[in-house]
């Protein structure tokens, strides 16, 4: 039980990746707050948290939205004590070559995935300074904060930015014991990205990817479950890169490099 007697929010924490994360948080002991948008989705998460013996909390908010985003906070904060541990996982995709996006795609994009992470962290390191015990802030990034996906500018643009943005936070927040870092998924089953995985895409990923695997929601909350617990006392700052190998492998797949 790493996490024993810690509170965490987990904000998209419905489905996909976020829920798999907010379960996988209570069942090493710590106390869930699961805030979406999707609040019976939320409601359902939230009990499975307390089916495993925890305290736990469903939020409507849109993280989007820095008021509601302060009042998620406080809630958490009165409800369950304290917070220790913030998990930003809440985002959406866009489609679309760059030059066909429009102002209100980019700022829905920039709002929903980056805005957001800004909004929740700084609420939530306002919080973690005042009680002075530390804290760990950690954010979904996307191995797209540097590899290019095509059809995808205002969501890698995003992503990249929660990096670079983490980096500093990192830094600011060290003095107070709190702890900022990131997970980048690589292909992932999600139900925000399902649609995506055709059958050409799949076939393609098992060539890419050394692994030759699509990873589960489970396998990147296990690294945000590391993340969380003082097993990664002595990180902050960085980027756990969790895609089965796809952006260290730069060979060609079926190529012989050495004439026979």
């Amino acid at each position: 039980m790493r996490l024993a007697g810690k509170n965490a929010i987990v904000t998209g924490g419905a489905a996909g990746i976020g829920k798999a994360i907010a379960l996988a948080l209570s069942s090493e002991g710590a106390n869930v707050a699961v805030a979406d948008l999707q609040i019976e989705k939320a409601k359902a998460v939230a009990k499975q948290i307390g089916d495993q013996g925890h305290r736990n909390l469903a939020i409507q908010c849109d993280v989007g939205d820095s008021a509601q985003v302060d009042r998620m906070v406080s809630q958490v904060v009165t409800e369950l004590g304290a917070l220790d541990i913030l998990v930003n996982n809440a985002a959406i995709i866009s489609e679309g070559s760059f030059w066909q996006v429009t102002d209100e795609v980019w700022n829905k994009i920039i709002r929903n995935n980056l805005s957001s992470v800004f909004f929740c962290s700084r609420a939530a390191a306002r919080v973690m300074i005042e009680q002075k015990k530390g804290g760990t802030i950690i954010s979904m990034s996307s191995i797209h904060a540097t590899l290019s996906e095509p059809s995808a500018g205002p969501y890698t643009a995003a992503k990249g930015g929660i990096e670079a943005m983490s980096r500093t936070m990192a830094t600011e927040l060290a003095p107070f014991k709190i702890r900022v870092n990131c997970v980048a998924p690589g292909a992932t089953y999600s139900e925000l990205t399902l649609p995506m995985y055709t059958e050409s895409v799949k076939q393609a990923l098992y060539q890419r990817v050394p692994l030759r695997e699509i990873a589960q929601p489970e396998w990147i909350a296990a690294g945000v479950v590391f993340l969380a617990s003082d097993e990664s006392r002595y990180m902050t700052g960085q980027v756990l890169t969790l895609d089965g190998g796809y952006t260290m492998d730069g060979s060609l797949p079926g190529a012989k490099y050495w004439n026979e």
